[in-house]
């Protein structure tokens, strides 16, 4: 499971406030060339498909009336491109109704 295993979400939980988090865990390092950004939103592009196709509900019913976050564990630091992508995507999946959050691991 990984952000280039474009076609499986890679962790559901859901938090101690009840929300349903679908994690993204992403490995590989920011480059110039911005491949990175393309895998990256193209997993993010499966996980929006799943939530608005309700896709979600059958494969973790659970979810049903809950409220959803996408999120990245983020094994290396965004460079500035990256760091712009992100707060990108933060925008439009708020728009969306949907929390994101991004961290990186240490």
């Amino acid at each position: 499971m990984a952000v280039d295993n474009k076609n499986v979400i890679d962790a559901i939980s859901t938090d101690f406030e009840g929300v349903v988090v679908l994690t993204i865990s992403d490995h590989l390092e920011w480059d110039d060339d911005n491949k990175h950004l393309l895998i990256l939103q193209n997993k993010i592009n499966v996980y929006l498909d799943v939530l608005q196709n309700g896709q979600i509900y059958e494969s973790y019913p659970d979810s049903v009336g809950k409220a959803f976050r996408i999120q990245i564990a983020l094994k290396y630091s965004p460079n500035k491109i990256g760091f712009d992508f992100l707060n990108q995507i933060q925008i439009v999946l708020r728009d969306n109704g949907y929390d994101f959050k991004y961290y990186h691991l240490q």
